[in-house]
């Protein structure tokens, strides 16, 4: 998976993909090198940390994908306040040290601002983005990330892991109708740990009557032993922070050991993939919280999206949600640059950080948390709630919308 050719390959595959996607729109993706990508005209430059090939390329390439989407279809209606976005994406295989000197090369080349993805790229470059003033935002929704005193240039556009797990804990509270021991298996990773304090936290104050005991998912090919030791507490619920393809394994070995366990999946396992490779009757009654809503759900502000994809022969639906999740969090840092310009001056990080946090709220016609992203100077917590959804005859249906805990 992380061997150093096959990244090496994907890198300028993926560049040159990226290349042609956007120089069609008049756009362009580049290799480094030129600046100027904040100057009073010519294009945005934008650069993407993306993992198409490491531990969470499953979910990591349909965001990439919608990102890129985004920017293809804002450059072909003439970008934002007539200049395009020129975006350099590559793939950093969620290998830190690689997002590290891909981040160099990105501020090297003039970029004015960055998508990044992971947690652990997110907070290694926290510091280094604060000092270099350029606006950051990701697909990772750790706690830490909202608070501009301790990241003043990250914007987090969706309900932060520990938000959803609050949501998760209320919902487990209320389906349990008592007391209850929940298992929360997570990825062994900064981003699989996120939520877990603060879970623990929401436990004690808010005296729910929950337990709650947590395992570090290994790499291995089935999570029997796992399940072994949640049921050994008499674990009925199940919470998982991991991607989907692992959680879709814990459905299929809590079908097999016919165990009374719930699984409720945060963000990153809570999609139509969770259920394609887990199999319609093992996915069945599973729960899901999920900030960003599905095409299944019918929201407005999916229009564009889909009408985009049947341009190219394709759906929402098709490629998942996490596609949708790319082209919102891109759209939201494309309105903060654009009442950057509409202010005047420089396109800089320091003025798209301005705009980010005085822009007017930006309406996701009920994709992206409660509907509505904004952010302040005081907040960089874009949303706060998040939809419940379960799995019923193979479609991810909703029973509770816009949770905030």
């Amino acid at each position: 998976m992380n061997h150093p050719t096959r990244t090496r390959t994907t890198l300028i595959g993926l560049s040159a993909v990226t290349a042609l996607t956007l120089a069609g729109c008049g756009g362009a993706a580049t290799q480094g090198g030129g600046g100027g990508g904040g100057a009073t005209g010519g294009p945005i430059k934008i650069g993407v940390l993306a993992d198409l090939t490491g531990a969470t390329g499953d979910v990591g390439t349909p965001y990439n994908e919608g990102m890129l989407a985004y920017i293809d279809w804002i450059n072909a209606k003439g970008g934002i306040s007539g200049r395009k976005i020129e975006a350099d994406s590559n793939d950093y295989a969620y290998k830190v040290p690689t997002a590290e000197e891909l981040y160099k090369k990105y501020v090297s080349s003039g970029a004015v601002a960055i998508q990044g993805w992971g947690t652990g790229d997110s907070e290694a470059l926290r510091t280094k983005v604060a000092q270099d003033k350029l606006p950051f935002m990701s697909a990772s929704y750790a706690e830490v990330l909202t608070d501009p005193k301790a990241s003043p240039y990250n914007f987090v556009v969706a309900p932060t892991y520990s938000d959803q797990m609050r949501v998760a804990l209320n919902w487990i509270a209320k389906d349990a109708g008592g007391p209850a021991e929940v298992a929360v298996f997570h990825n062994d990773s900064p981003f699989g740990t996120a939520p877990i304090g603060d879970g623990q936290k929401w436990l004690t104050e808010k005296k729910l009557g929950l337990t709650m005991s947590a395992y570090p998912m290994p790499k291995t090919p089935n999570f029997v032993g796992l399940l072994s030791q949640a049921k050994a507490k008499n674990a009925k619920y199940v919470v998982i922070q991991n991607v989907s393809s692992p959680a879709a394994q814990v459905a299929k070995d809590i079908k097999a050991q016919n165990l009374p366990m719930k699984i409720v999946c945060l963000n990153w396992c809570a999609d139509e993939l969770f259920i394609k490779t887990a199999g319609a009757d093992n996915a069945e009654g599973h729960v899901l919280v999920q900030p960003f809503a599905p095409a299944s759900a019918n929201k407005p502000g999916n229009k564009d999206i889909e009408d985009y994809l049947k341009g190219k022969g394709s759906s929402l639906e098709a490629k998942g949600l996490h596609f949708g999740q790319g082209w919102w969090t891109m759209a939201i840092m494309a309105k903060g640059i654009e009442k950057a310009i509409k202010d005047g001056g420089n396109l800089t990080g320091e003025s798209i950080r301005k705009g980010l946090e005085t822009m007017d709220k930006v309406d996701t016609g009920g994709v992206v948390g409660t509907g509505e992203v904004k952010f302040s100077e005081t907040s960089h917590r874009g949303s706060s709630g998040s939809s419940i959804y379960q799995v019923k005859g193979g479609k991810m249906v909703e029973i509770a919308a816009n949770q905030v805990p």
